[in-house]
């Protein structure tokens, strides 16, 4: 079972590094969820704490990731969440070249809950949603490319389905077309960095979470 990893802690909220293969809330189904181990830290030093998810992440996502010790703080976030007001960076490893070093995508994507994908398609529709994101190469190894990945929208699995769209699925995410293994109930997507400005001191802020300890994440000449 995963041991928390705390990136962050402070009065009104803490930061974590999730590991991939758990989920973000409780759930009935699940034993052991971020949500479950934030509450049982909690629970070291006040009786039946506040836990509040200010966001989610994908099980077989890894990285950085907020929850709130108090009402008023969850509302803070949210707001920020909802006015993109906040910016995730996120590390991904792709087997094939990239068409570009670099480039912003536009796509629209159709949710498909039948087989809970996303599905990139031709035009817009009355069922589609305009996602978009920007991506760099940051190095290769013997695996494949490591892609710095900057999303603009937040709509449900977009990274994923805009980049297998253009040829480039993510190691280990067989829903979007990769051939190749990795680790059970995970893919090599990262949540690596998140920043936003705090709404009183107006400090711009960066949280970061440090990407797995595996082969798959090594670079000789690059600190990720």
């Amino acid at each position: 079972m995963s041991k928390l990893e705390i990136v962050h802690e402070n009065n009104d909220f803490i930061v974590v590094n999730k590991t991939a293969g758990l989920i973000s809330e409780k759930s009935p189904y699940e034993k052991n969820t971020v949500e479950d181990q934030v509450f049982n830290h909690f629970s070291k030093n006040k009786q039946k704490p506040f836990v509040g998810v200010i966001h989610r992440l994908d099980r077989v996502t890894s990285g950085v990731l907020l929850f709130a010790k108090k009402k008023s703080i969850l509302v803070e976030f949210n707001h920020l969440f909802s006015s993109r007001n906040v910016q995730k960076t996120y590390l991904a490893m792709v087997k094939n070249k990239p068409p570009k070093d670099k480039d912003n995508l536009t796509n629209f994507l159709v949710k498909n809950t039948l087989e809970k994908r996303a599905d990139i398609v031709p035009s817009k529709s009355k069922d589609s949603q305009k996602c978009m994101l920007s991506y760099q190469v940051l190095g290769k190894n013997a695996f494949g490319y490591l892609l710095e990945v900057k999303p603009k929208t937040g709509r449900f699995h977009q990274i994923r389905a805009q980049l297998a769209h253009i040829g480039l699925p993510i190691i280990g995410d067989d829903k979007y077309g990769s051939d190749e293994n990795y680790f059970p109930l995970a893919i090599c997507l990262h949540a690596w960095k998140l920043t936003y400005q705090a709404s009183e001191s107006k400090e711009v802020l960066t949280f970061e979470a440090t990407p797995p300890k595996n082969e798959f994440w090594r670079f000789k000449s690059l600190t990720v």
